[in-house]
C-alpha cells in the first residue's frame, strides 16, 4: 500500500515503467484523508487501508476478541470489510488465520466424505476367514450372563454366538477352539478389533500355534470388520423384537434369533447361511403348520436322493453365491467411491484425532484432541500415531478419525 500512498501524496512513481503504470492505474481506487489511505468501496464509501501489523490485530480481534465467536474465514473477511478495513490479501489472510486457529481446529465438524476407497473383502472358500466381536453389556440374565461373543464366517455368513458372564482372554480362546475350530476347522484368518482380549499374548500365541493370521481393525473404523458388525445389528434387532419388555431372557432366546438368521436368505449371496454351510435348506416351523410341497410330497427314498444331489451341487451353489456377492459389493463400492475425497497424511505430519470417550464429553466439549504426529502409514487409510514427546499411541487410527493440524 506504501507505493500508492507515496504516489497520491508526493506524485512519486518507481523507475520501472511497467510498475509505474500499474500504480497509477490502481491509485484511482484510493484516496488520502488526514494522511490515512482509504480504498473506495462498494459495501462502504471508504475502507481504511491497514499495514501488516495492523491487519494481524484486526483479524485476531474480530475472530477471537470480546465480540469474536471464531467464525469461518470467508465470514471473517466479510465482517472486516463491513467494519471498514481493507488490505490486498485480506481474504487469504483470513482463511489462513482460521485454518491455523487452535480452537477452530479442535471444535471443527468431522469430514462427511470418505477419505479412502471402499475395499471389498472377497473370500475364496467357506470358513477361511471369521470376524469376531463382543456385544454388551446386556441386562443380566440367569447365570450372571451379560456379554455376547459373536463370530461370523465371511463366506457363508454363518454366525456362532455364546453368552458369557465376563470377558477374558481364556473365554475368547475357548470360544475360538470350541465354536470355530472344533466345528468348522482351523480358519486362515480371524478379524477383530484391538481389544485386550483379542490382542493379548495368550490369544496371539494360540492363533500362532494353529497358524491363524490375526487381523485388527483400526479404531473408529469397525467397517473393516463389516461382517461381524452386520451380524451384531441383526442379533440385537432380533433380541429386541423377540423379547420386548422381558430383557432378562435374552440368553434363552438367542438360539431362536440365530436360527431365524441362518434360515433367511442373505442380501449379498442370495442364499441362506444354512444352505451354504450344509448344502440344503433347513425345515422351518411354517412348513409343519401349513405343509409345504416338500412336506406334502415327502417320499423317503426320493428325499435321500435329493439330499445327495444337493450335496453334489453344493460347490456350484457356493460359486454362484460368490459371484453374486462380488457383483453386489462392486455396485456398492462404485456408489461409495463417488463420494470419495482422498485424504492422506505423510509421516511426521501433525494431526488431530476425533475424541471417542463419550463418557467424558458433552455438547460443549471439543470434538478433536491432539496434536499427534503420524508415525507410520499402515495402509488402506490406517495410521499409527505418536505424541509430540515421542510416546507411541496404542492401536491404529483410520483417516476418517483424523484431520490435519496447522500450527
Amino acid at each position: 500500500m506504501t507505493p500508492i500512498l507515496k504516489y497520491i501524496q508526493d506524485n512519486y512513481t518507481p523507475d520501472d515503467a511497467r510498475q509505474a503504470r500499474k500504480i497509477v492505474r490502481e491509485a484511482t481506487k484510493y484516496v488520502v484523508v488526514d494522511r490515512h489511505l482509504y480504498r473506495r468501496g462498494f459495501a462502504l464509501p471508504l475502507l481504511r487501508c491497514v499495514d501488516e501489523s495492523e491487519a494481524e490485530y484486526v483479524i485476531r480481534e474480530v475472530h477471537e476478541g470480546i465480540c469474536g465467536t471464531h467464525i469461518g474465514g470467508r465470514a471473517l473477511a466479510s465482517k472486516i470489510v463491513r467494519a471498514g478495513y481493507y488490505w490486498p490479501t485480506m481474504r487469504n489472510d483470513c482463511l489462513n488465520f482460521v485454518r491455523r486457529c487452535d480452537t477452530c481446529q479442535r471444535f471443527a465438524e468431522g469430514h462427511k466424505a470418505p477419505p479412502e476407497r471402499l475395499h471389498s473383502v472377497m473370500i475364496p472358500w467357506p470358513f477361511h476367514k471369521w470376524g469376531i466381536d463382543i456385544l454388551g453389556p446386556f441386562p443380566i440374565a440367569p447365570g450372571q450372563l451379560k456379554f455376547l461373543i459373536v463370530a461370523v464366517d465371511y463366506f457363508t455368513k454363518w454366525v456362532e454366538a455364546e453368552p458369557v458372564a465376563t470377558i477374558s482372554v481364556e473365554r475368547i480362546k475357548r470360544f475360538l477352539w470350541k465354536k470355530i475350530v472344533c466345528r468348522f476347522g482351523i480358519p486362515a484368518e480371524v478379524v477383530s478389533d484391538n481389544g485386550t482380549q483379542f490382542a493379548s499374548k495368550v490369544t496371539t500365541e494360540f492363533c500362532e500355534g494353529l497358524k491363524i493370521k490375526q487381523l485388527f481393525t483400526s479404531v473408529e473404523h469397525p467397517q473393516s470388520n463389516d461382517q461381524a458388525e452386520v451380524a451384531n445389528k441383526v442379533i440385537l434387532r432380533g433380541i429386541r423384537k423377540h423379547l420386548e419388555e422381558a430383557k432378562g431372557r435374552w440368553a434363552d432366546e438367542l438360539s431362536q434369533v440365530l436360527w431365524s438368521y441362518h434360515t433367511t436368505p442373505h442380501s449379498t449371496t442370495g442364499e441362506t447361511p444354512f444352505r451354504l454351510t450344509y448344502g440344503t435348506e433347513a425345515m422351518i416351523p411354517v412348513e409343519i403348520g401349513e405343509p409345504s410341497p416338500r412336506v406334502s410330497f415327502f417320499v423317503q427314498s426320493n428325499n435321500e436322493e435329493e439330499l445327495r444331489t444337493n450335496l453334489d451341487l453344493l460347490q456350484e451353489v457356493r460359486e454362484i453365491a460368490h459371484i453374486r456377492e462380488y457383483a453386489v459389493k462392486a455396485r456398492a463400492a462404485k456408489k461409495y467411491n463417488k463420494k470419495l475425497i482422498p485424504r492422506r497424511f505423510n509421516v511426521a505430519d501433525l494431526v488431530l484425532r476425533k475424541i471417542t470417550r463419550k463418557g467424558e464429553s458433552n455438547k460443549l466439549s471439543p470434538l478433536w484432541e491432539g496434536p499427534f504426529r503420524i508415525m507410520e502409514e499402515v495402509g488402506r487409510g490406517a495410521y499409527r500415531l505418536e505424541q509430540l514427546d515421542g510416546k507411541v499411541v496404542p492401536r491404529t487410527w483410520n483417516a476418517s478419525s483424523l484431520r490435519m493440524y496447522y500450527s
